[in-house]
């Protein structure tokens, strides 16, 4: 059946949940531009077919992103030859087939995936030691399948949020020490996989971690969460091992399984760490009961799907509305015949059964008083409903006002609907007050249109960025809104953390993760007393990539960001680069994609000028401004500036010059470094510049004239990656040093040139 639709296939097209049977089609591999493969939830049977001298096969889609086959019936070992390092997959979806054999070690040399699904199979042996080099990996699921041998070690991957390898057969060990190293965690799942010892206390204290699952293992000793453990922390499951004690906490809102544990025997047992009730069952496998049929109707009966087909509602995807139904079955139609005419009237007819006894003068009397009496009841027993309705409407509105953060949002001031939000904080008035010390001048950081950035102090220790609005600001609602719905639902190591906000008492603040050095626009200014070598500048060009590379392409919806420069990169303790503010940012959707018409944003004075005019930013894109069709390019377009302005150490337009016609007219390709030298940044200009012109290449590529001819900013950060490699530098590798340890400027050098007080900056969050 499938081979009939492999040549219509296309980019990005999804043939999951259709019942599909056969096998899947070599052909399939022809399909060399494809994006998506996603065939989950069919009856698909047989192997992964792979290419050989005359069939095609899955190894040969090298540009796809996607490989969803999950929920089939897929048999036999996966093969070594499906993957490869010029593979571009991100996600590598296997779960719940019939696949046996080993996980191939060609997985370990596919470094952009990022999702890894193998969970609920029947593979077997053991889990090659090469997937620790998957230091993009965000999620590995290998639960529910026979792996053996020593567990995995996953150091390294400190992008790693989930991890589940439940049910297997490894070799009886303690928890490795790697897990603590984990930084990114948020779930872990170790569920019956010969676990032994202690549980090490500094587990818990990983920054991110909020699930710990550990049930049906041979961990022993006393269980001791500490003081320092995660305040995301709510759930440890450690049911059906053998701890005999527990240092309890108090005052902290954590679920913590301990039954069938020695220390829940006898009088322990009605402790509720001890107890496990159906609600709060924590296993992530179930089995539905083997007895559950779908019922059948008899003769005079109709079935629910038979009642949606006679009365022409749709049956492939039907969304039941509890009021829907209740209106089909309670109400009844009444139509006359078309060939009379109306309108029609229900007209009673009279009842005359009633006995003379009630024409008399007394019980009329009797009637009317009993009526006025009965009339002046239900009118008193009215009022007295009403009053109780207002009141409950007035006390349940007051209620929604207390509860809901957005509860005076003016739609006609901001033209938008609420925010819709996906896990950032509501932060009160009364609280940011308190962590800022009333908003003092000595936490008073930054400052710029938008209005001051502060410093605070959470209870936990932790210090925050809270970026205040003012009366009059340049931004409104609308860029309130924009930055809190896609910073709460975006979480990248090079994208800046927003952790909550404030609406109420007519404030607008948005509270991010403390980034203490600043932005790159300081930092290159020389107002942060950084000096940035060469290395370190190749580092955090990647970082900004990646982070602009993770909006494109790999958000959902993806997010182009409009308003890439310099002090919207931020770099913290260890130098990494953060893509920060997005009140211009704009969803796409895949209906959007390739273009959006949409208002040009941000950096040019008046159309029809020539860039020489632009404002002192110069960012923009051109062909986004002439033509208002906004791509991913249009960011790309703005990187490549940025790219400029680390090497030469000056801003876009300085002094009426624009500095990609500056570097145009300079560039000479058969010179030494591209005969750049005179206008490099100082501060690097004397020093060893390998890869350089490469750089400048990928630079000048990204300002082309047309959107067209620019790299996606997933090729930019592999062009950045392989300059890296070229000066001998590792891309995947973590700076070890703190910032106090990088180059100084000396006590009363001379300003750096790219300096200008008059543009207004902030020592922690671009405004």
């Amino acid at each position: 059946m499938l081979a009939n639709i492999a040549e219509t296939l296309i980019a990005r097209r999804s043939l999951n949940s259709n019942n599909f049977g056969g096998q899947i089609p070599p052909s399939i591999g022809n399909l060399s531009n494809l994006y998506l493969l996603d065939l989950t939830d069919n009856q698909i049977e047989g192997p992964i077919p792979v290419s050989n001298e005359t069939t095609p096969g899955l190894d040969m889609l090298v540009n796809t992103k996607h490989f969803h086959l999950g929920q089939n019936q897929l048999s036999g070992e996966i093969p070594e030859q499906i993957f490869s390092s010029n593979m571009s997959l991100i996600h590598v979806l296997f779960d719940s087939n019939k696949l046996t054999g080993p996980i191939p070690s060609t997985l370990g040399l596919v470094q952009s995936l990022q999702v890894i699904r193998f969970d609920n199979n029947s593979l077997s042996g053991s889990v090659p030691s090469n997937l620790n080099n998957l230091t993009s990996l965000q999620e590995l699921y290998l639960s529910n399948n026979n792996l053996n041998g020593s567990l995995p070690s996953f150091i390294g991957m400190s992008d790693l949020n989930n991890l589940d390898l439940s049910n297997n057969t490894f070799s009886t060990s303690v928890i490795p020490t790697w897990v603590s190293s984990l930084s990114s965690l948020t779930t872990l799942w170790m569920e019956n996989t010969q676990l032994q010892g202690e549980v090490p206390v500094n587990l818990f204290s990983l920054p991110n971690l909020q699930t710990v699952g550990l049930k049906r293992n041979q961990l022993n000793g006393t269980l001791a969460i500490g003081k320092g453990f995660s305040n995301q922390l709510h759930l440890i499951d450690l049911q059906k091992n053998l701890i005999s004690g527990f240092n309890g906490i108090e005052g902290y809102d954590i679920q913590i399984i301990l039954a069938d544990n020695p220390i829940c025997e006898e009088k322990l047992a009605t402790t509720t760490y001890c107890v496990v009730s159906q609600s709060n069952s924590t296993s992530l496998y179930t089995t539905p009961a083997s007895n559950c049929l779908p019922a059948t109707c008899s003769s005079d009966q109709t079935s629910l799907m038979q009642f949606f087909q006679s009365n022409n509602l749709p049956v492939d995807s039907v969304s039941l509305r509890v009021s829907t139904i209740a209106f089909i079955f309670s109400n009844q139609f009444y139509q006359p015949p078309s060939n009379l005419y109306g309108p029609y009237y229900f007209i009673g007819d009279a009842y005359n059964h009633f006995s003379d006894a009630t024409n008399s003068p007394k019980s009329t009397t009797g009637i009317i008083i009993g009526a006025v009496v009965g009339g002046f009841m239900l009118l008193l027993l009215s009022l007295l409903v009403g009053v109780y309705a207002f009141r409950q409407k007035k006390k349940a509105k007051r209620a929604s006002l207390e509860s809901n953060p957005f509860a005076h949002w003016d739609v006609k001031k901001s033209s938008e609907s609420i925010p819709q939000l996906k896990g950032a904080r509501c932060f009160s008035f009364e609280e940011l007050k308190k962590y800022t010390n009333n908003f003092s001048e000595a936490n008073d950081i930054g400052f710029g249109g938008y209005g001051k950035v502060y410093r605070g102090t959470l209870p936990n220790g932790e210090l925050v960025a809270i970026k205040r609005a003012q009366q009059g600001s340049m931004q409104g609602g609308q860029e309130f809104k924009t930055e809190i719905e896609l910073l709460s639902r975006v979480h990248h190591k090079n994208v800046v953390g927003l952790l909550g906000f404030c609406f109420e008492q007519g404030e607008q603040m948005l509270i991010y993760e403390y980034v203490p050095n600043g932005s790159l626009y300081e930092t290159l200014s020389g107002k942060s007393g950084i000096i940035l070598d060469w290395s370190r500048r190749l580092k955090i060009a990647l970082g900004a990539a990646r982070g602009l590379a993770y909006l494109h392409e790999l958000a959902n919806p993806p997010i182009i960001h409009r308003d890439i420069k310099s002090t919207n990169i931020l770099l913290d303790q260890r130098l990494t680069a953060k893509v920060a503010d997005f009140g211009l940012s704009k969803l796409i959707s895949d209906t959007e994609k390739g273009h959006v018409t949409t208002q040009v944003k941000g950096t040019m004075v008046s159309a029809f000028m020539h860039p020489l005019q632009w404002d002192n930013k110069g960012y923009l894109d051109p062909e986004y401004y002439m033509t208002q069709q906004l791509t991913e390019k249009s960011d790309v377009y703005s990187f490549g500036v940025l790219l400029l302005e680390m090497i030469t150490g000056r801003r876009p337009i300085e002094r009426g010059k624009y500095i990609v016609r500056e570097v145009n007219i300079a560039m000479d390709k058969t010179k030494d470094l591209y005969s750049l030298r005179q206008i490099l940044d100082p501060a690097i200009a004397d020093t060893s510049l390998k890869g350089l012109e490469t750089f400048v290449d990928l630079a000048m590529s990204c300002v082309e004239e047309s959107g067209a001819d620019r790299p996606t900013m997933g090729e930019v950060v592999k062009e950045i990656e392989n300059i890296m490699q070229i000066v001998g530098m590792n891309p995947n590798a973590e700076s070890a040093t703190s910032s106090s340890s990088y180059g100084v400027a000396p006590k009363g050098s001379t300003p750096h040139p790219y300096n200008d007080e008059s543009l207004a900056y902030s020592s922690t969050l671009p405004i």
